[in-house]
């Protein structure tokens, strides 16, 4: 098995690419040990000293260090845990997990900004946003605003304000005009 990896705009995250699917269509977004115990992938990566963050997408995991450690010291490891989780065939996710995070799908209850704003996501924003080892989640509309989670790579990314402001923003308010404002949410 040869896991590739790629840098992110996130110089704390780096992201590993084991040439098979992860999630498939679902993402999971873990930013603590105690949060983990839904994936045995992520709880064993967990316990790699100066891992803080993981986020598990549709190929990719994407991993997240403390500031005080250097990834030529944590590579070496994360390489081997996830190149023996997926060669000894375990699961990603525990039984009854696997839909983490599942896409945002448009609903019959959803305002008709609503519907364009998570299609205009899916098509154009979340594929893009993968690239780079991250995901972003609609949270809510309210008045003109448009509620976002930035998870992975994203998620505390040095370039996530400028994604959320210059790149999002601009293009759901060219298509969509009752949008007012992008904000980002924990």
């Amino acid at each position: 098995m040869f896991i590739q990896t790629e840098q992110t705009p996130n110089p704390a995250t780096l992201k590993f690419l084991p040439g098979r699917e992860v999630l498939g269509a679902a993402t999971a977004d873990f930013r603590d040990p105690e949060g983990a115990s839904a994936s045995p992938l992520a709880e064993r990566l967990f316990r790699i000293e100066g891992v803080t963050g993981v986020f598990l997408g549709s190929d990719f995991v994407t991993v997240t260090k403390a500031q005080d450690r250097e990834w030529y010291l944590l590579k070496p490891a994360i390489l081997g845990v996830i190149m023996e989780h997926f060669t000894a065939g375990r699961p990603v996710m525990l039984a009854g997990d696997e839909d983490a995070a599942p896409e945002e799908r448009v609903s019959e209850e959803d305002s008709e900004v609503v519907a364009q704003i998570k299609e205009l996501l899916n098509t154009r924003v979340r594929p893009a946003v993968a690239q780079d080892g991250g995901d972003i989640v609609f949270r809510g509309y309210d008045q003109g605003v448009v509620y976002l989670v930035m998870q992975g790579a994203c998620a505390g990314c040095p370039s996530s304000t400028a994604t959320l402001k210059m790149g999002i923003e601009n293009m759901l308010r060219h298509y969509i005009p009752e949008v007012m404002e992008v904000r980002a949410v924990l």
